[in-house]
């Protein structure tokens, strides 16, 4: 038999150009090495796989399985571990932002240790950043404590020396080494990569791997135990058992050939710890704060300059310049984004949903794709007995009846399609067959047969006697079982299978089977001459009954929840490693339009761009492996989308990780739930609508603040750009308009609370940054003409028109600058006509009532002389209240054109 030959990384994948591509490429090498030297150890005979880890079948003696321990180390896979809390704590200070309020704050440390300035922007660093911290730190815990191990140990075959009997012991799973010989049963971890040397009904669940719904059999099916024809993927070879599957029925041993990070589950864990990929949410903050950040650095030199050219006094225009930095700054942002996604975390909580990355948050509200395995998510995660036909394709109840007794008299361990057969039939009719019939013997179930056979006596019941004869009735794979036929059942007749009827009986069950469902054949034979034993011999000349047809059923709530999510704009691509008859199925039953189903393979022959213009149009990937789950992922991103991916299982690891949104549930296996920034308590896709929900609500609760402080700020800079230029003083104290920019911004800690119309939810939302710019040139001056209007309201009609009354100027600039920027916030928040068609939050409407009453009662307090301060004349007000009500009706007006001319507001 020919040996496979392992190439060298360097020709599996070349070297990425970024750090992500890299991790691909290694991931990828590393995954089809691990399965390569597998593969080739599952094709040659069961004692070559004990030489090669120097075993035999009795197992190591304690010292050698205490010397290889050492040698190789614990049987543990790489895994993220959670940072230190004070690395955690350092991170949430990380943002760009608020390295600049940071520096604006030792400037004016520096410039004067007094200035309360300082202290204000301190608390705010400070309060964002533990905001984040506590956040994460408290979901992180939340996900450490839903990691459940099913079982810690597993039994292993050893002896006390060499010439000793083997005795099985119970060990802990970290401990297992290769050359062990593990014993299985049903409910068993797989605990390592085994090559099984003994085998009865084994029936392994391999979802976590595959994808595939059911349980696929296992065992060497070649005489005297040869291997197998060679397979290029471990999971497929029917005589290796994987670390991270489970065993669902039967009994096995196996000697172990791979432990930890040599395991094929190992391969792919170790390329996934690390330094994750940047994220839409890291991308958007980032490109939005050094825009901020840029405008910043262009308009503050410019009001210096300015402002030292006209007054001669620069050491008061460099105090004016740093104020008008932290004025321009939305020193809030980092704690109002902290608080929104804080908020956005609680209320996910209280659905069920632990949020681990708060940034998750917004990629959920701005996610276009989601992707999603199909077992559990669109389907129960369970078999059922679909539909039970004659041999017409017709629902026949004798067919189950015969069914039914099969599975319920075997005696070995039932599988999941005979728990789904014995499920379907009610207990009343369990009570008459078990009355009609009795167990007379069986046949079990193997590999190489893939049928099993019950025979059974008739029971005589009062008023009739028992009729002499045995029913053997033949259970299993329809190839096997219809080879073994000789006439079948045709409403209530039998007749001989002809070579036309055979075809006829043989499309019936391939239609089915073309249909996602997997087929099972029931036949019986009547044995006139009854005996108390039967062999293999015996299963001969059979009539053929019909079909069983079992299938993952798809959830009740599962088409719903799909069109809730197409109604929210996202569009839903199945990426699964289960086959493309199933998948097709399923997804055709809750309302996806499968169009060509896409298998795995296909892409590895595509280059970046095909896969991309392919992953667009299609929205079904079957039999696809982890490399390919990540790749198609990146395809979509690569295209412009947010994407999301929903799965649980190994194989799902590298895509949660590279996804813009990694998605997972509490049952998931632990690398799964590691590599997700979100876990969902319940598998359900209506849980991750009201997620999607929310982080559109917290995005743009977020966005809001920015575009009204952006602009805001803007408009104020450029008013006061104006005032430097032609006002022989200045227009608003440092100190003044600091106090301004902590009243407005302490008004916008109810921001996170507003609420957001309905129509902006529908649609998937994301950074803009030039939309930001765009937004705050265009709306900015609007507060500006008004400010100017208000400068010449009080150098003409108050006469504050020298230094003398500098004070009465900046006070009536104070409040008219403080209470137009407060009302603006509910002209911004909504695209439509504010409090006639869209209302804010009671918190908000609270907030920025305080600010604007604080506004009016500074130039009255007792702090009016510190701050600079005066009282203003009645006079004052009228011309105020006509200002704001010019400057609503005005920035409506700009509002609705906008809107027009750019298609979106917020």
């Amino acid at each position: 038999m020919t040996m496979l030959t392992p190439r060298s990384p360097a020709k599996l994948a070349p070297p990425g150009r970024t750090r992500r591509e890299r991790k691909a490429a290694e991931l990828e090498s590393r995954t089809r090495l691990v399965g390569e030297r597998l593969t080739a150890l599952s094709a040659r005979p069961g004692v070559h796989a004990l030489q090669s880890v120097d075993a035999s079948r009795h197992g190591l003696t304690h010292a050698e399985a205490a010397l290889r321990l050492e040698r190789h180390g614990p049987n543990v896979v790489a895994q993220e571990r959670a940072p230190l809390w004070f690395v955690q704590l350092a991170k949430a200070y990380g943002s760009p932002f608020i390295g600049v309020l940071v520096f604006l704050a030792a400037v004016m440390y520096w410039q004067d240790p007094g200035d309360p300035g300082v202290v204000i922007l301190s608390v705010m660093v400070g309060i964002s950043g533990l905001l984040r911290f506590w956040q994460e730190y408290r979901s992180g815990r939340a996900a450490d404590a839903l990691k459940r191990l099913v079982t810690t140990t597993c039994a292993v075959q050893r002896r006390a020396g060499s010439g000793s009997a083997p005795t099985t012991f119970e060990v802990p799973m970290d401990q297992v080494v290769p050359g062990d010989v593990v014993r299985l049963a049903a409910g068993d971890l797989i605990p390592a990569d085994l090559r099984l040397i003994t085998s009865k009904d084994l029936m392994v669940g391999q979802a976590a791997l595959s994808g595939e719904s059911l349980p696929v059999a296992k065992a060497d099916t070649r005489a005297r135990d040869l291997g197998q024809q060679e397979t290029t993927d471990p999971v497929e070879a029917d005589n290796l058992c994987l670390m991270g599957t489970s065993v669902t029925s039967g009994t096995a041993t196996g000697v172990v050939v791979a432990t930890g990070a040599d395991t094929y589950f190992g391969s792919m864990a170790g390329s996934l710890a690390g330094e994750r990929p940047q994220t839409n949410f890291d991308d958007g903050v980032r490109k939005v704060s050094f825009l901020l950040i840029r405008f910043m650095l262009v308009m503050v030199p410019v009001v210096f300059m300015v402002n030292g050219l006209t007054k001669g006094d620069w050491n008061e225009a460099f105090l004016f310049g740093i104020a008008v930095a932290v004025g321009l700054t939305p020193e809030m942002l980092p704690m109002v984004v902290s608080a929104n996604l804080a908020r956005g975390a609680v209320a996910l909580s209280k659905r069920k949903v632990v949020v681990k990355r708060l940034g998750a948050i917004q990629n959920l509200g701005a996610m276009d794709v989601l992707c999603t395995d199909k077992t559990g998510t669109l389907t129960e995660d369970r078999i059922v007995l679909d539909r039970y036909l004659d041999v017409h394709g017709d629902e026949d109840g004798e067919v189950l009846e015969y069914g039914y007794l099969n599975a319920h008299f075997q005696t070995g361990l039932r599988n999941l399609m005979d728990q789904a057969v014995i499920d379907r039939v009610d207990e009343a009719e369990e009570v008459v067959v078990d009355a009609r019939f009795s167990m007379v013997d069986e046949i079990p179930f193997d590999f190489a047969r893939r049928r099993m056979s019950v025979v059974l006596g008739r029971n005589g019941i009062v008023g009739h006697l028992a009729r002499p004869e045995h029913v053997m009735i033949t259970k299993g794979a329809v190839k096997e079982v219809l080879g073994l036929c000789t006439h079948m059942a045709d409403r209530g007749e039998r007749v001989e299978l002809t070579g036309q009827l055979r075809r006829h009986v043989t499309r019936i069950a391939e239609d089915n089977n073309r249909s996602g469902l997997r087929v099972l054949a029931v036949a019986t034979r009547t044995i006139a001459a009854p005996r108390d034993t039967y062999t293999v011999a015996d299963e001969d000349g059979l009539t053929l009954l019909g079909f069983l047809a079992f299938l993952d059923p798809p959830k009740a709530d599962a088409a719903r929840a799909l069109r809730g999510l197409a109604d929210k704009g996202i569009a839903v691509k199945v990426v699964t490693g289960d086959n493309d008859l199933v998948a097709a199925r399923v997804c055709a039953d809750v309302g996806i339009d499968v169009g060509r189903v896409v298998l795995g393979s296909e892409t590895d022959a595509l280059d970046d761009p095909a896969l991309r213009a392919l992953a667009a149009r299609t929205t079904v990937f079957a039999k696809v492996n982890p490399v390919q789950k990540a790749r198609i992922v990146r395809a979509l991103q690569a295209d412009g989308h947010t994407v999301g991916f929903l799965g649980d299982g190994i194989n799902d690891a590298a895509a949660l990780r590279d996804a813009d949104v990694g998605i997972s549930v509490d049952t998931a296996v632990d690398i799964a739930k590691e590599s997700a920034d979100i876990i969902l308590l319940e598998k359900d896709l209506t849980v991750l609508e009201q997620g999607v929900v929310q982080g559109r609500t917290t995005f743009g609760n977020t966005i809001k603040y920015i575009k009204m402080t952006a602009s805001s700020n803007f408009g104020n800079v450029f008013s006061v750009l104006v005032a430097s230029a032609f006002i022989p003083f200045q227009p608003m104290l440092a100190i003044m308009l600091l106090v301004q920019n902590l009243v407005y911004d302490i008004s916008q800690l109810a921001t996170p609370w507003d609420r957001m119309d309905e129509e902006y939810l529908r649609k998937p939302r994301n950074w803009d940054a030039k939309g930001i710019l765009r937004f705050m040139v265009t709306i900015g001056p609007v507060s500006s003409l008004f400010d100017i209007s208000m400068f010449l309201i009080m150098w003409h009609v108050f006469a504050a028109d020298s230094e003398a009354g500098q004070s009465l100027f900046q006070s009536g600039w104070f409040v008219e600058g403080l209470l137009s920027q407060t009302l603006i916030v509910h002209m911004i928040r909504t695209r439509k006509i504010p409090f006639i068609q869209s209302r804010a939050s009671w918190p908000v409407m609270v907030m920025t009532a305080l600010a604007v009453l604080t506004g009016l009662y500074l130039p009255f307090s007792p702090l009016a002389g510190p701050l600079g301060f005066v009282a203003l004349p009645a006079g004052y007000f009228p011309w105020l209240i006509g200002v704001l009500l010019a400057y609503c009706t005005l920035t409506q007006l700009v509002k609705t054109w906008y809107i027009r001319r750019f298609g979106t507001w917020l």
